[in-house]
This record gives structure tokens, C-alpha cells and sequence, in this order.
């Protein structure tokens, strides 16, 4: 897997991103580059100038996981970028290919029935199946009133990052809008370190970088991050605002997939919300699965 112009690009800016003085060095003069000189993370790593600068091109073929370990020691990277390292080498030899399961694409995938069950059990938050390259596969009715945007897409299956980035109604769902776009960012560039050779994913991110400049300066920027957890702001077209937690599982026997889940704090305006949102969703579920919701009335 030819993927040098990815490691190239991503320890680049890794290097850029730390001061001297968080590495321990002396400040310096006269430094015509952002953050450390090649020959400081050489240092730091324990390896030759020569040796760093051959990594730095994008050569990461036959590194020893020590000197992987030691390099990302010296660039101060976190759990998810020193994993993002690894598959990038592991991309190279061809032996992130021949250890992970196989993932099937998306678009031709059919879930076990029994999935559908088990997010339909789900009754009180929006509970879905998304792969790396955020298709949502599969949802609960809750989740399909929550994404009523997302779903009046035409491009089959629903996508997240493409709905976040091109639809101008995600500017209104995600009242963080920054926060989110750089969090789905993110999870695409940890997929496509993990997943090199998905050719659906490169397609997205293809077209997502060609007609949107904020996903392209996002991309840029090679930051990745695991996102298991967390909190989120939204306003809905029907119940309007809420905050909600979510909870990512990862599904021991579909490789790629997660069950993502989102639940509101009991008791709290946005548990109301959403009771409110099920309340409206079953009937019109039952008429017209597929029909955005209406304007909320006038309160």
C-alpha cells in the first residue's frame, strides 16, 4: 500500500505541532519552521538524522515497533495517533491487511435480522449502526425522526459526514457545528489509517474535499481521535433543543461496524424532548417512513 504521501503528511505535522520547550529543549533562535527541526525529533527518538528524515519522507517499511514507539514518544503523540502510526506502517508491509477481518462495503451489506431487533428494543434514544465511513446501515425508529434530515437524502445509505458537510440543514441540527465537523474529521482520518483499502471511503473523502473547503482544511490538519463517548448539542426541526450523551459499542461479530446510542439525563428537558420526538414519530412512521418531519407549531 503505497500510502508515503500519508505518513509524509502526518508526521509533518505532528513535528509542527510541538515547542521546544514541551519537548525539553531550549528554545533556540532564528527557527525558520514551526515547532521541532528534524534533527531534535532525531535526537529525541534516538536515531539518526538520516534515519528520521527517510521516516519523515514516508518510508515507514521494516521499522521496528521500537523505533515506531520511540519517534512517537518524541512527537508527544496521544493513544490515537500513536495507534494511527501503527496501522500506517502496519499499511506499508501489508500486514494491517492480512490481520484484520475483511469488511464488506457498505453498500452491499445485509445485516443479521437480529440487529434490527436489538435497536428496535431500544425505545428511549435514537440507537444506530454506522460503519468507519459513518454510513448509517441501520436505526431504530427513534433514530430515523431524530436524522428526519438525513433520511430525506436521496444517496443511499444515509452518510453522516456527507450529510454534515453538504447539507446546509446540518448547520442548524448541530448547533456546535466546528466541534462536530472536526470530531467526524477526525474519525475519517483514524479510519482511513486503519482502513487503507477501502475504496468507498477514499470515494467519500474525494468528494467531500472537492466540494466542501471546511472538510478540506479539516483533512488537512491529520488529526485523529477515538471518540467512544461523549456529549452533544443538537436542535431538532420538531422538538427543538437538546443535549444528549452517546455511547459507542463496537460489534464483536460485524468487524468495522459500531451501535451508537444516544440517550438524554433523566428527568431533563431533553429526556422530554425526545419522549415528545417518539410520541410523533410512531404515527407517522406508520403513514410515511421516509417524509421529513413539519415546522414545529408556534408555541
Amino acid at each position: 500500500m503505497d500510502n508515503r504521501d500519508e505518513v509524509r503528511e502526518f508526521l509533518t505535522s505532528r513535528r509542527a505541532k510541538i515547542t521546544p520547550e514541551r519537548a525539553g529543549l531550549p528554545p533556540g533562535t532564528r527557527r525558520r519552521v514551526p515547532g521541532l527541526r528534524r534533527s531534535e525529533v532525531a535526537a529525541l527518538a534516538d536515531v539518526s538524522v538520516e534515519y528520521y528524515a527517510k521516516l519523515e519522507r514516508g518510508n515507514l517499511a521494516g521499522v521496528s515497533p521500537a523505533v515506531l514507539g520511540a519517534v512517537a514518544r518524541a512527537l508527544h503523540l496521544d493513544d490515537a495517533e500513536r495507534a494511527h502510526l501503527l496501522h500506517l506502517a502496519q499499511a506499508q508491509e501489508g500486514s494491517d491487511t492480512l490481520a484484520r477481518p475483511r469488511r464488506r462495503s457498505g453498500r452491499q451489506r445485509s445485516l443479521h435480522r437480529s440487529v434490527q431487533w436489538t435497536l428496535d428494543a431500544v425505545t428511549a434514544g435514537p440507537a444506530f449502526v454506522v460503519n468507519g465511513r459513518l454510513d448509517v446501515l441501520a436505526a431504530n425508529q427513534l433514530a430515523r425522526a431524530f436524522f428526519s434530515d438525513l433520511y430525506a437524502e436521496r444517496v443511499q445509505p444515509p452518510n453522516l459526514a456527507r450529510y454534515q458537510f453538504l447539507d446546509p440543514a446540518a448547520r442548524r441540527f448541530y448547533p456546535d457545528w466546528d466541534r462536530a465537523a472536526g470530531m467526524t474529521v477526525d474519525m475519517l482520518r483514524t479510519e482511513a489509517g486503519g482502513n487503507p483499502h477501502d475504496k468507498d471511503l477514499h470515494d467519500l473523502i474525494g468528494e467531500l474535499s472537492t466540494r466542501c473547503d471546511a472538510f478540506r482544511t479539516r483533512w488537512g490538519a491529520h488529526n485523529v481521535t477515538h471518540h467512544g463517548t461523549g456529549t452533544k448539542r443538537f436542535h431538532h426541526p420538531v422538538v427543538g433543543d437538546l443535549t444528549l450523551s452517546w455511547e459507542t459499542l463496537v460489534m464483536a461479530a460485524e468487524p468495522g461496524l459500531s451501535l451508537i446510542i444516544y440517550t438524554a439525563e433523566p428527568g431533563s428537558p431533553s429526556q422530554e424532548a425526545l419522549q415528545l420526538l417518539a410520541s410523533w414519530a410512531a404515527p407517522q412512521q406508520a403513514a410515511a417512513p421516509s417524509r421529513r418531519p413539519p415546522t414545529a407549531p408556534p408555541s
